[in-house]
């Protein structure tokens, strides 16, 4: 006589192995924007992506210095108005100045719906102490991004990066994490692999869109950092 064994209740309930952090997704075929893509923070995002093979679009609110910019960088980089770079794109880099952040980002809602849009912007204030971090009233700049973007997907990265080194043609590799915070892991599993696709750049997972403030608050320490040591430095975190 056959014998059949049943799949106890703690074989049905087993969890399936947690997924290792670092198996992200192949983001080289994604179109990536970046709004205030000529400034030199966009500016050295754009080329520094675009030269590790991402398609790139420079957005800014005139179409005719966006493509200037492009021109100048070369590297299959094109450029439009902050619109149209919104629409053409799959990721949205947010990198224009503080200053503008609300307005821009509130005029171009119907355009970034529906898009993975990742906010590096810095809300940060300049005495003759030198620089402090700014109370913002939604709790960060990517927090204010998501309030004013209900429709998109709203993560936060990119805000510890050199502009200088970025932009510096003959660095070849960027020395640095990126702390990324998002509330969806798809999300920023795609923001990490995008950072990694630059040479030397790694993307780490830092938490839900909450801690944004303490990661944007950061850059006025840095600043200070480079200030006393001439230097521009950037984040390695340890053990991970």
């Amino acid at each position: 006589m056959t014998s059949s064994t049943s799949p106890t209740s703690s074989d049905s309930t087993q969890k399936p192995p947690a997924k290792d952090p670092w198996d992200l997704p192949d983001v080289s075929g994604l179109v990536v924007g970046v709004l205030g893509g000529t400034g030199d923070q966009g500016r050295g995002l754009a080329y520094r992506l675009a030269l590790a093979g991402q398609k790139v679009i420079i957005g800014s609110r005139a179409a005719d210095r966006a493509e200037t910019a492009a021109r100048e960088l070369g590297l299959g980089v094109e450029g439009a108005d902050n619109a149209t770079c919104a629409r053409r794109s799959d990721i949205v880099i947010i990198a224009v100045p503080w200053e503008g952040h609300a307005k821009t980002l509130e005029a171009l809602r119907e355009d970034l719906a529906g898009k993975l849009v990742v906010d590096c912007v810095n809300p940060l204030g300049f005495d003759k102490q030198g620089a402090y971090a700014l109370k913002v009233e939604e709790g960060s700049a990517a927090q204010q991004a998501a309030a004013l973007l209900p429709d998109s997907r709203v993560t936060a990265a990119f805000h510890h990066l050199s502009a200088v080194l970025l932009q510096d043609t003959s660095v070849e590799e960027i020395d640095t994490d990126v702390m990324v915070l998002g509330e969806s892991r798809a999300d920023t599993d795609l923001v990490q692999a995008l950072a990694g696709r630059i040479p030397g750049m790694r993307g780490v997972f830092a938490g839900r869109l909450r801690g944004a403030h303490q990661v944007e608050a950061m850059v006025a320490n840095l600043i200070s950092v480079n200030r006393r040591y001439k230097a521009h430095a950037g984040l390695r975190l340890t053990d991970v």
